[in-house]
């Protein structure tokens, strides 16, 4: 058995000495340090004293930094691979066959273990602590060797250069099993500062609920971040807490690095633009904020305790960049022998061409090496031109930190070739550009010409047209297209649901407009490409969505998310009621539904662009109800005028008739107008933002008045149904099991007595627990599509169904049922199908007119 002898040397794992200061906190409560430290010991006496070699599937989790902090103090030498990714995580165990596993959900803060033998087969160094990914990429055998001195010195450095004191907390932007993460972990760890832990994306508005909740007062960022920052308009946010925002995972833009600059000197806060590389332990340099908007350009200067020198490189006028410190990696290892191996190198040459400016700076002006890092990723060029190699093309790589492109000899398929590398590469496809040319381009030399090859990507040179759908292979561009197998693309997916003609990488679900009506037919169609989707769907970029596509397999059994399969189930019952097929009513149930998607769907981006959405998303309810009470007024004598106009439960008669059948629309319809007029007013929306799920309540609150009859009769009353839609709101606004629980025991409350019906009642609090506290519900695989088409028809379901089941019930009730289901996803269909055959109708009249004026006389 072997000792580690760097122990005490981990500032950041002698928990307990911050005592009773806040370590960990979340959407559920907060861990103290005292208490971490309890949870890593417990965690650590379950690891043994006898140095193994672990493995942790690390994800943005109290158990995951539980199970981090547990081998490191322990002195087990761990290798971090990625929870979301399981195969790069078995890539990982089969090349290196650890001795145990740690898995996120123990369930009592602490991660699952399974011990794969009792001690170890491995010979371990003893200065071995920690062994990652190398710079970005996953599931690759080759990792980094850092020992516990690399890991402390880098996080006090960090911790000294951005000034993080106890009373820091930073949000958890980024993994874990990432460098730049976990260098955000390490350095507020060793001053004794609080993690705001989560795995939500800053495009969630949830995250910045979060972030103000819990008082963060940083985040870190890659340069893809920037753009999803522009997108929530990240600028205009009220942060009070905010003191600096850091940049590293790839070059930003040195116009980005000036207006992000600019931005936060306008608004309190620092922007840190930082360079590293995992072989560093993350940081080997930073630019001090006060010098970012001026010298956008460079890189800053070497972290505390390192240092830079340029080595000259032959022909070339910039040297190549060396950095020397105490956070130098040990070495690489690409098998299990090599984690015998003690320190190989004691610098680091970087790859990168650099100069030193005269005010000391350090500016990087390329790479000397043959990869490139898109999104994060880094990418070996030669790797390209061997995986063309392998499929008999001969074929130059080139590319810059936002392209891929990559010349190929022959009349070859670029579009085709192009998805084939983004697969194998984990790259979004648009981020890939093949160009077919007869010769590769070469200097005098016979050498690839790699310039020329990069050239190709050039705006003015021809698209390669997708093999898919005829759409162009350039940057940024959105590729429809088919998946292998038959399956719809994500993006084609998007397109048809949204009736919009293109979508780029960042598109999100919500930024396409999409509703609620739109959301049911795109989540089961994305169920059916990406398996289980995450709750956040609806708002990650299309590019994640592409990146999260799983191989495909058979499945017996789907897993749709709650509001579906409710607004499924719901409307059916409804139908069958009214058919007296069976009694079980739940129309009330789909109020519910409605407020929980509209907080969902309706209540993101700022309050103009919001309430222009508010009222689409509306005129997608009004125009196809009244469409069809007027063919119902004419074919029948059931219904009036005030039908029409959506207008009966405001002037049509007190007693039940035919005239009431539309009920559920008006109500509808008025609880949307009102909400979104209530919205619209400016202190409100303040009010919402700064406390959205007490904001909610307080509607229930309001609302609540008005059930149990504590209204003024003089004051206007909301619509009866209001409450259980506020509910709804509320459930959509709940981000702990607290919130949740406080909606759960108001329901249960306040349902008894409603309705005058035990059934009934328990029906309606029934929908809402499991839209509460049950994500997503089993579905037999063969009828998943079904209970989506019934999702998302259900408005269009209801309209119908008067109108279709008396013609079918004197033949069979079952007939008269399934009849209108299928009368109702059917104008449904037609209903999305108008607008844009309409507007194909009218762009062509546009394109004929012009002809028929140069034929007229």
């Amino acid at each position: 058995m072997t000792t580690q002898p760097e122990l005490a040397r981990v500032a950041f794992t002698d928990l307990a000495r911050h005592g009773d200061r806040p370590a960990v906190l979340t959407a559920d409560g907060t861990v103290t340090y005292r208490e971490l430290a309890a949870l890593v010991d417990r965690t650590a006496a379950r690891l043994g004293t006898e140095r193994r070699l672990v493995v942790l599937a690390a994800g943005n989790s109290l158990d995951s930094l539980v199970g981090y902090l547990a081998a490191l103090s322990g002195g087990h030498p761990l290798l971090l691979a990625p929870a979301d990714k399981p195969e790069a995580l078995a890539s990982l165990v089969s090349a290196y066959d650890p001795d145990a596993l740690l898995w996120p959900g123990g369930g009592d803060g602490t991660p699952m273990l399974q011990e794969r033998r009792p001690g170890t087969r491995h010979d371990l160094h003893p200065d071995l602590a920690l062994l990652l990914s190398t710079s970005g990429s996953t599931g690759s055998p080759k990792l980094v060797r850092l020992s516990h001195t690399n890991l402390s010195a880098n996080a006090e450095a960090i911790a000294e250069y951005l000034q993080i004191g106890p009373d820091d907390r930073a949000a958890t932007t980024l993994p874990l099993h990432y460098c730049y993460g976990l260098s955000v972990v390490n350095s507020h760890l060793v001053r004794g500062a609080g993690l705001v832990l989560t795995d939500l994306s800053v495009v969630d508005p949830c995250f910045w609920d979060l972030f103000r909740d819990q008082g963060a007062t940083s985040f870190a960022a890659v340069p893809y971040t920037f753009d999803l920052l522009e997108r929530v308009r990240f600028a205009d946010k009220d942060l009070p807490r905010l003191r600096y925002v850091t940049q590293a995972g790839g070059r930003l833009a040195p116009e980005k690095v000036r207006t992000w600059a600019e931005t936060g000197q306008r608004r309190g806060w620092d922007l840190f633009v930082m360079y590293g590389a995992t072989e560093a332990t993350a940081r080997m340099a930073y630019l001090p904020p006060d010098l970012a908007a001026d010298h956008a350009e460079t890189i800053g200067v070497p972290v505390p305790g390192g240092t830079f020198r340029i080595d000259p490189v032959e022909d070339l006028a910039d040297g190549e960049l060396v950095y020397t410190g105490p956070n130098v990696m040990l070495g690489y290892a690409e098998t299990p022998a090599d984690l015998a191996l003690g320190r190989e190198i004691t610098e680091l040459r970087t790859g990168d061409l650099a100069r030193q400016q005269e005010n000391g700076l350090y500016q990087v002006v390329g790479r000397r090496s043959r990869f490139v890092k898109i999104v994060g990723l880094r990418v070996d060029l030669g790797q390209v031109e061997r995986i063309l190699a392998g499929m008999g093309i001969t074929a130059a790589a080139a590319g810059t930190d936002d392209l891929l492109v990559a010349a190929v000899e022959g009349g070859h398929d670029g579009g085709m070739l192009a998805k084939v590398l983004a697969g194998n590469l984990g790259l979004p496809r648009a981020a890939v550009v093949v160009h077919a040319v007869e010769q590769l381009p070469r200097l005098a030399t016979g050498k690839i010409d790699y310039p020329a090859v990069r050239s190709l990507a050039a705006p003015e040179v021809t698209p390669v047209p997708d093999s898919d759908s005829g759409a162009a292979a350039v940057p940024g561009a959105a590729v429809p297209g088919t998946a292998p197998g038959g399956q719809a693309g994500i993006r084609q997916i998007f397109m048809d649901a949204l009736e919009c003609g293109s979508v780029a990488d960042d598109d999100t679900f919500v930024s396409l407009d999409g509703d609620s009506l739109s959301y049911v037919a795109v989540s089961v169609r994305l169920e059916g490409v990406l398996g289980k989707l995450p709750s956040d769907w609806h708002l990650l970029p299309v590019k994640e969505l592409e990146r999260r596509r799983p191989a495909r397999k058979k499945r017996f059994v789907s897993f749709l998310e709650t509001s579906l399969v409710v607004r499924a189930a719901a409307i059916v019952c409804v139908v069958a009621t009214h058919v007296e097929l069976f009694t079980f009513q739940t129309a009330h149930l789909l109020f519910a539904v409605a407020g929980y998607n509209f907080a969902r769907f309706q209540l993101a981006e700022e309050r103009v662009p919001r309430l222009r959405r508010q009222f689409r998303g509306l005129a997608r309810i009004v125009v196809p109800s009244v469409l069809f009470i007027a063919v119902a007024y004419l074919l029948t004598d059931h219904y009036t005028v005030a039908n029409i106009f959506l207008l009966n439960a405001m002037v049509g008669p007190e007693q039940v008739t035919t005239q009431w059948h539309f009920w559920f629309v008006e109500l509808l319809v008025y609880i949307l107008l009102a909400v979104g007029a209530l919205m619209a007013i400016p202190w409100v929306d303040r009010w919402e933002r700064r406390a959205p799920f007490l904001f909610a309540l307080g509607l229930v609150g309001v609302a609540l008045l008005s059930r149990y009859d504590l209204v003024d009769p003089g004051l206007p009353k909301p619509p009866p149904v209001f409450w259980i839609f506020a509910l709804g709101w509320a459930l959509a606004r709940a981000r702990t099991n607290l919130h949740r629980l406080t909606v759960s025991l108001i329901t249960v409350l306040t349902l008894p007595g409603f309705f005058n019906s035990t059934v009934r009642e328990v029906t309606v609090a029934a929908g809402i627990l499991l839209l509460a506290w049950v994500p997503a519900l089993p579905v037999p695989a063969l009828l998943r599509r079904v209970t989506g088409w019934l999702a998302a028809a259900s408005l269009y379901i209801y309209l119908t169904h008067w109108l279709v089941y008396p013609v079918l019930l004197p033949v069979s009730q079952v007939l008269a049922v399934a009849g209108s289901l299928v009368f109702g996803v059917g104008y449904w269909a037609l209903c999305r199908w108008a607008p844009g055959a309409w507007t194909a109708v009218k762009t062509r009249r546009k394109r004929a007119r012009p002809a028929l004026a140069r034929t007229g006389p």
